[in-house]
């Protein structure tokens, strides 16, 4: 029983990380779009 506790632990760790490494690419793909549009005003001004 302790095995398959551990062996779940381990497996929701590395869906968590995974899941973070996802939300992290997404937050960095919105900052260059924004900075992006950013660069675009500016070069309208």
């Amino acid at each position: 029983m302790t095995r398959l506790a551990f062996a779940f632990l381990a497996l929701a760790s590395l869906a968590a990380c995974e899941t973070m490494q996802g939300a992290g690419r997404d937050i960095q793909n919105t900052g260059q779009a924004l900075q992006s549009e950013a660069a675009q005003t500016q070069a309208q001004m």
